[in-house]
């Protein structure tokens, strides 16, 4: 489904991305992981033409992507939580989720506010709160919820669960596996190892902005070296 060869990003003339190959498959859950500044951010920014490459490609679905508009790459069918989560602060909780509602991939069933809501209960209690009045982790909720209303074929969630409280990390995971079990491919960003060994079927480890380490979910678990030394605090 995506398929990222060789590719190299700059910011301004530093090189942030050296040679960064990766896919997703369909159906797949798969993890970028890596310390905090080894390039996963640009990676997901790549893909979404935010950072834009100088050198490689970037295929979805069949179509070089590399070089296209962001709000272009979102329509074939890749649907973003970015870092940070950049709901609109002044919309309520319901106008977040409608506002990006479109279906220019044809589901037969595409997402509607019940579908979120069924994912994520915790925001059905808040549609008239505006989003700058949420819990950063009901921001998050609505991110994903906001990214599902286009229909994505991917979604691609960069700092998943990152400084939210335990139990909202869970629920965010439930929504996530629940994701899975509908056959929706995801690329994800995180740490927390223990949630993502149980949703994942492969990962990539990024070391300042190549790829170091590439294997399945059973490989990487059975590998606590490997986790030590290119994830470890």
């Amino acid at each position: 489904m995506l398929t990222i060869r060789e590719i190299d990003t700059y910011y301004g003339e530093s090189q942030a991305l050296f040679g960064v190959s990766l896919d997703v498959g369909e159906g797949e859950v798969v993890t970028l992981l890596g310390r905090n500044g080894m390039g996963k951010s640009t990676t997901i920014k790549s893909i979404m033409n935010l950072a834009a490459i100088r050198k490689g490609t970037i295929t979805f679905c069949g179509k070089e992507i590399g070089a296209s508009p962001s709000y272009c790459i979102a329509r074939l069918g890749i649907g973003l939580v970015p870092e940070g989560r950049q709901i609109f602060p002044n919309l309520t909780v319901r106008e977040n989720i409608l506002v990006t509602a479109a279906n220019h991939t044809g589901s037969a069933q595409p997402y509607t506010m019940d579908d979120i809501l069924t994912i994520f209960p915790r925001i059905g209690d808040r549609l008239d709160s505006f989003g700058n009045q949420l819990s950063g982790g009901e921001q998050q909720m609505l991110a994903i919820g906001r990214a599902l209303m286009i229909n994505p074929k991917l979604l691609v969630l960069d700092e998943a669960t990152e400084g939210l409280a335990p139990l909202v990390r869970q629920e965010i995971w439930r929504g996530l596996t629940i994701l899975k079990s509908k056959g929706l491919s995801i690329l994800v960003v995180d740490k927390n190892l223990g949630a993502l060994f149980r949703i994942a079927d492969r990962h990539y480890i990024m070391e300042k902005g190549k790829i170091v380490w590439t294997g399945t979910n059973g490989e990487l678990c059975l590998q606590p070296e490997l986790q030590s030394r290119y994830l470890g605090v």
